[in-house]
């Protein structure tokens, strides 16, 4: 096995401290939704963990998916003049939910990327355009866990239907914005 390097370990720490900060919070709170979350993105740390000894991700790629589950626990976490960050509107157009949704997507997909890349020959066209569907896919099982998430605990702050829709719009532009960034990275 490699030895793991020094930033390796301050990612992984700063996941831990973040997950237990949030834990205690939302225990406290007896927010069970987000207690869940917790377990979830404790889960894919591991995963992302375990799956980073093989396939060796950029520092981009694991600060970009630590940073996004800090995003999604202080969305549900924060709490400003009664309501959830994830409500806050950070433009006209643009909610901290669906930044997070992008963003997170984004990382989403360049993770994909690095599983993927040891087994292509060439980054084509046609993969760019299958690695964003497999970006949006990845956004389809996050709003199915979501609907979990309603299903148990029906006093959820998910959203309806139309909050699902934006959620797989913003899943899809940051999947698509992971491929072009993929693309412009190999010409550099």
């Amino acid at each position: 096995m490699r030895k793991i390097k020094t930033f390796e370990w301050i990612i992984l720490l700063f996941n831990i401290i973040y997950l237990v900060i949030f834990t205690f919070i939302f225990a406290e709170r007896a927010n069970y939704e987000f207690l869940l979350y917790t377990v979830v993105v404790a889960f894919f740390v591991v995963f992302i963990a375990i799956l980073h000894l093989k396939y060796n991700f950029s520092y981009f790629v694991l600060s970009g998916l630590s940073m996004w589950g800090l995003l999604h626990m202080l969305g549900g976490g924060i709490i400003a003049n009664k309501m959830v960050l994830y409500a806050y509107q950070l433009l006209p157009f643009l909610r901290y939910d669906m930044f997070v949704h992008l963003f997170g997507f984004f990382f989403a997909t360049l993770f994909s990327y690095y599983v993927l890349k040891p087994y292509l020959k060439k980054t084509s066209f046609a993969v760019l355009i299958f690695l964003a569907f497999i970006g949006m896919g990845l956004g389809a099982l996050n709003e199915i866990v979501e609907f979990i998430a309603v299903l148990v605990m029906p006093q959820t702050g998910v959203g309806g239907y139309e909050n699902t829709m934006l959620d797989i719009v913003f899943n899809t532009i940051g999947s698509i914005l992971a491929v072009i960034w993929i693309k412009l990275k190999e010409k550099s």
